[in-house]
């Protein structure tokens, strides 16, 4: 495991790798609001996880901006998918909104009793959240959440690639021990 932070009871985990490969309880997947999997990372759910992701999804979809729903993760090594609709950027109140995703991630594993959960870098890929934007309100929204009363044990921020772990990285080392 990379770099970590503990916050509370719970733990914040840097990991360099691909999050649809974790054995994990749940990862959160940004999502869009008629929850297609459509092309690149959700192309890749749809793949791996097998038709029945798609086809949970078709029953909860809509999904308003900045709501969760959870699925079932298919055949992937994961047990659960948080898909999480977030903000576009340049969005009106990018950061507000994007925010409010996170939190209902949170909120929503927090209800399923999830204790183990994977994010990616939020909007950072096809939606075009700035990655600085994304790592910081991340670690803002992890630290206030997880000093509460949570369930939820550890936290892992999955990140594809060297130039995502470096500005994750250098976030959390700035951030203040909790």
């Amino acid at each position: 495991m990379g770099q970590e932070k503990k916050i509370n009871n719970s733990t914040v985990h840097l990991l360099r790798g691909d999050i649809a490969d974790l054995e994990i309880e749940a990862f959160v997947y940004y999502a869009r609001e008629d929850l297609a999997l459509g092309s690149g990372f959700g192309g890749a759910i749809a793949v791996r996880g097998g038709p029945t992701v798609q086809e949970e999804l078709n029953k909860l979809a809509p999904v308003k901006l900045t709501e969760a729903v959870i699925t079932a993760a298919g055949e992937m090594k994961a047990d659960n998918i948080i898909h999480a609709v977030g903000p576009k950027f340049q969005e009106e109140n990018l950061e507000a909104k994007l925010r409010a995703t996170i939190l209902n991630a949170l909120k929503l594993a927090d209800e399923k009793h999830l204790k183990r959960i994977a994010f990616p870098p939020m909007g950072t890929g096809f939606y075009g959240v700035p990655l600085e934007l994304s790592a910081a309100v991340m670690f803002e929204v992890f630290a206030e959440y997880l000093s509460g009363n949570t369930g939820i044990e550890e936290v892992i921020i999955c990140l594809m690639d060297s130039r995502e772990y470096a500005s994750f990285a250098t976030r959390l080392s700035a951030a203040a021990v909790y």
